[in-house]
C-alpha cells in the first residue's frame, strides 16, 4: 500500500457578528436556539431514518450543540476579563452527506463557534464561514452542503437578532 501526504491550502473567512443582547442573555438565547444534542436518544435509534426524524426534533433550527466550554472559567485568575463561551454546533445528519464522500470533512464538522462580550458591553458571535471550509474538499456535493450550512447559519444569526453578513446573505 502506498502512503501519501497531501497539503491543502484553503481560504477561511471569520464572521464576527454583533448581537443585540447582553452576553448572558445572548448565551441563553443561543443555547435555546441550538439545543444540546440528545446523544442517548440518538444511540437508541433503530435506523438512519429514525435518526433523521429525531434530528428534526432535536435541531428545530438545523443545529445542535455537541460541546460547550466556558472559557471565562478556564481563564479565571488571569488578567483577561472577557466573558466567553466556545461551542461545537452542527448536525450529524447533515454532516453525513459530506462524510460519505470524504471522512476528513469531520475536521470542520461540527462548526466551531464563539460567543463573547465585547469591550463596550455588547456580545459578538464568531464563526468561520462553512461554505469556504467545505469548498476546499474539491467535491461539489460537499461544497453544496457547505452552502446549505451558510443558509442555516444566516438564519441562526437572524434569530439571534444579528445582522446577516453579506457573505452569507448572498447565499440565502
Amino acid at each position: 500500500m502506498t502512503s501519501r501526504t497531501t497539503a491543502v491550502e484553503h481560504p477561511a473567512r471569520r464572521l464576527v457578528v454583533a448581537l443585540p443582547r447582553p452576553y448572558d442573555e445572548a448565551r441563553e438565547q443561543y443555547e435555546t436556539l441550538v439545543p444540546e444534542v440528545d446523544l442517548a436518544r440518538f444511540l437508541q435509534t433503530a435506523s438512519w431514518q429514525a435518526t433523521l426524524e429525531l434530528a428534526e426534533i432535536n435541531a428545530p433550527h438545523g443545529f445542535m450543540r455537541y460541546y460547550r466550554s466556558d472559557i471565562t472559567a478556564v481563564m479565571a485568575g488571569s488578567t483577561s476579563r472577557w466573558k466567553t463561551t466556545q461551542y461545537l454546533m452542527g448536525n450529524h445528519t447533515i454532516a453525513e452527506r459530506m462524510f460519505r464522500h470524504d471522512p476528513s470533512v469531520m475536521l470542520h464538522a461540527p462548526l466551531r463557534t464563539l460567543l463573547y462580550s465585547d469591550p463596550d458591553g455588547g456580545t459578538e458571535l464568531a464563526v468561520d464561514q462553512p461554505s469556504l471550509l467545505f469548498a476546499s474538499y474539491g467535491n461539489p456535493r460537499i461544497a453544496d452542503v457547505g452552502l446549505e450550512l451558510d443558509a442555516l447559519l444566516a438564519r441562526l444569526i437572524s434569530l439571534l437578532g444579528g445582522e446577516t453578513p453579506p457573505q452569507l446573505a448572498a447565499r440565502t
